[in-house]
């Protein structure tokens, strides 16, 4: 097949003419598929982008020949526009891009060349190491493959058979496994019983993987039971709370999630990186008119007005929070402070 960027409209043509086999992934703030329908909207820019972050649309493409074993991996980041949609431009730049490196013949494994010079274009990007262990463990297992080699040493170790303190031999990777199969080989049962114990070289990196699972009902109340010993014992949050929250961010439509959270914006006074957690990963649980105006209210008890600022700007662009987000700041149930730091976001 022969093909030229004036010829191809779109990355789902791209790949499908290509006669390739495709997973597309949103990897900004979980990992989170986008089935190819919902894509094909995205790029006719029919649909905002569900889960934009910084302005940007951040997407793993899994795709391969169907001959093929293992699929070819390509982290793009595009921009969008100021309504959320997708920016052609950038994307057809990027498509043009694609249709050099590889030639007219979009069908062949790309040579170890090919795919540097595809890894030079202006969008590609390396996501950090949890990121790409994630995105291997959701590639792996949607694809119905083996985990990784690293997969046992880690079940293995959250096993609790050779002690606690005997984390050296348990990879990120290996934790990504773990947390996507859950259903398998009694591992959520070894979960629910290992949160209690975790060491935080373990526990911070296993809650990173946790983000992108939907946890259940007994991993939830673990993980709500270790956050509330953490803080108690420390006073303060840590590096270990933060994690035990960000573990609950594919989770927040389970009651107990709900219940939780509800509870830490309604009755704690929170520190700034839980607020930037809710909203980077937990955004879901405002999706409540009146939790989000105690959440908001959280926003400017110090006067922070740049922290406001920041954290308005990343809702108001998330679909699901943008029309509650903007009914919210209209709203006469506002306090003064509130409306004060509503007001300064609008001056020039």
């Amino acid at each position: 097949m022969s093909a030229t960027s004036d010829t191809i409209s779109s990355i789902s043509a791209l790949l499908s003419l290509s006669d390739s086999q495709y997973r597309i992934f949103d990897i900004g703030r979980r990992v989170d598929k986008i089935s190819k329908e919902k894509f094909a909207k995205i790029e006719a820019a029919e649909l905002p982008y569900p889960y934009p972050i910084q302005g940007h649309a951040l997407l793993a493409i899994a795709f391969w020949q169907k001959q093929s074993t293992s699929p070819y991996l390509w982290f793009i980041k595009l921009p969008l526009d100021e309504r959320g949609l997708l920016n052609q431009g950038a994307r057809n730049h990027f498509i043009a891009i694609i249709i050099e490196a590889l030639g007219d013949n979009l069908s062949v494994n790309p040579t170890e060349q090919q795919e540097a010079l595809l890894k030079k274009n202006p969008y590609h990007f390396t996501p950090a190491q949890y990121k790409l262990a994630a995105v291997n463990s959701v590639v792996s297992t949607s694809l119905k493959q083996i985990p990784s080699q690293f997969y046992a040493p880690a079940q293995s170790y959250l096993s609790g058979l050779s002690g606690w303190e005997a984390w050296q031999s348990v990879g990120v990777q290996g934790l990504s496994d773990f947390a996507f199969r859950l259903d398998e080989d009694n591992n959520n049962e070894i979960l629910i019983s290992a949160l209690s114990y975790l060491p935080e070289q373990v526990l911070v990196p296993l809650c990173s993987a946790l983000e992108n699972v939907t946890l259940a009902p007994a991993a939830i109340k673990e993980l709500t039971k270790r956050y509330q010993q953490e803080t108690l014992k420390e006073q303060v949050i840590n590096s270990i709370s933060i994690a035990l929250l960000r573990a609950l961010a594919s989770s927040t439509q389970h009651p107990y999630s709900q219940s939780f959270i509800a509870n830490l914006i309604q009755n704690n006074v929170l520190e700034e990186d839980v607020l930037i957690i809710i909203a980077g990963r937990l955004w879901p649980i405002l999706n409540d008119e009146n939790l989000l105006f105690s959440y908001l209210e959280q926003l400017i008890k110090d006067s922070d007005y740049a922290l406001f600022s920041a954290i308005f700007k990343d809702l108001v662009a998330i679909p699901l929070i943008r029309p509650v987000l903007l009914q919210a700041i209209r709203s006469p149930k506002r306090s003064p402070e509130l409306a004060k730091a509503i007001g300064m976001l609008f001056k020039p």
